[in-house]
């Protein structure tokens, strides 16, 4: 790559940072080299105790080569993506030099106009072309989808939320990512908001108080994971859709990256349609959901449940989150 190219590559970050990632940590890192760009990761943007196994941060790394790969094809630029996953090097791969640009349906701002959506969607299940093209991408890399009643699935989203907020280390890890308070220096930068969670003011004061290092330990005694893990069974209680994208027998970490250009795909996919979405990573993080999951999708191995991913028309325009790369 030459450093013309470079540079103009380096001009449209702001559009590679609309990846997402798990509470919006953006963890990349892109490192510019003499003939090329490393996809990195920064240790300090993961979820340890979250994402347990990793497979957050391989799928959202490879969002964020999907995406970088849309917006460098709308600008122009002959860019391909070398994977080459190292985990002791905290690298996905490599932004290289290409015959021509990427082939791809999407534009920058299709880029853009993505959006994942927490609060209320309309009834309704996915046309079924649309859902056997999401099929198609899924087996482009060997991987199966697999579709759920939104209600089938209330029981488990309580069992891995009351996981997430009954374990101190998770906790602290959200703690770090809520934006709940707009003069936060954080609040436009990355994390999960009160609008993103499409939270009252009054709903954001009261889980800043229930999360704070003060009252958690208390409240933890006390049951507040109970009430916690009602809140967001809402999300799940009407008559709607679940994804769910299951990878290959045997799939190893550096193939889930290739799966996260594969979500990146669904995800655009929908977007062009009118669709949202809204991720549900507890339930394949925690290992007893994970597995309970896979009894009822009849899959033999938890570790291949990939993504569980809520679908449908938001009742109300959800809010763009908050990039470090912004052109504002």
């Amino acid at each position: 790559m030459n450093p013309d190219a470079l540079d103009a590559l380096r001009a449209l970050e702001p559009d590679f940072w609309r990846a997402p990632s798990a509470h919006n940590t953006q963890p990349w890192v892109l490192r510019y080299r003499e003939r090329d760009v490393e996809i990195g990761w920064d240790p300090s943007r993961t979820l340890p105790a979250g994402d347990p196994t990793g497979r957050d941060l391989r799928l959202a790394l490879g969002a964020f080569a999907e995406t970088c790969l849309i917006v460098c094809a709308d600008a122009g630029l002959d860019v391909a993506f070398r994977q080459d996953y190292d985990e002791t090097a905290h690298r996905a791969g490599h932004l290289v030099a290409a015959d021509g640009p990427y082939t791809t349906p999407f534009t920058t701002q299709d880029v853009r106009d993505r959006r994942t959506a927490r609060g209320a969607y309309q009834p309704g299940r996915l046309d079924g072309h649309l859902a056997a093209r999401l099929g198609d991408l899924a087996a482009e890399e060997k991987a199966e989808l697999r579709r759920m009643r939104a209600r089938e699935l209330i029981g488990l989203l309580h069992e891995a939320d009351h996981h997430l907020f009954s374990t101190p280390p998770i906790v602290r890890e959200l703690r770090d990512w809520l934006r709940l308070d707009p003069e936060d220096p954080r609040y436009r930068q990355d994390g999960l908001t009160d609008r993103a969670l499409g939270l009252s003011r009054r709903q954001a004061r009261g889980l800043r108080f229930a999360l704070s290092p003060r009252a958690y330990p208390l409240l933890r005694r006390a049951g507040i994971a109970r009430l916690l893990s009602k809140a967001s069974l809402s999300a799940l209680d009407y008559d709607g859709e679940v994804i769910v994208l299951v990878a290959r027998p045997g799939c190893s970490e550096s193939e889930q990256v290739a799966l996260g250009r594969v979500l990146m795909r669904q995800w655009l996919t929908l977007s062009t349609f009118g669709y949202a979405t809204h991720p549900f990573s507890q339930i394949v993080d925690a290992e007893v959901t994970k597995q309970r999951l896979a009894r009822l999708l009849d899959v033999d191995d938890p570790s291949r449940l990939v993504g569980v991913v809520r679908v449908g028309r938001p009742l109300a325009p959800p809010p763009s989150s908050a990039r470090v790369r912004s052109y504002i």
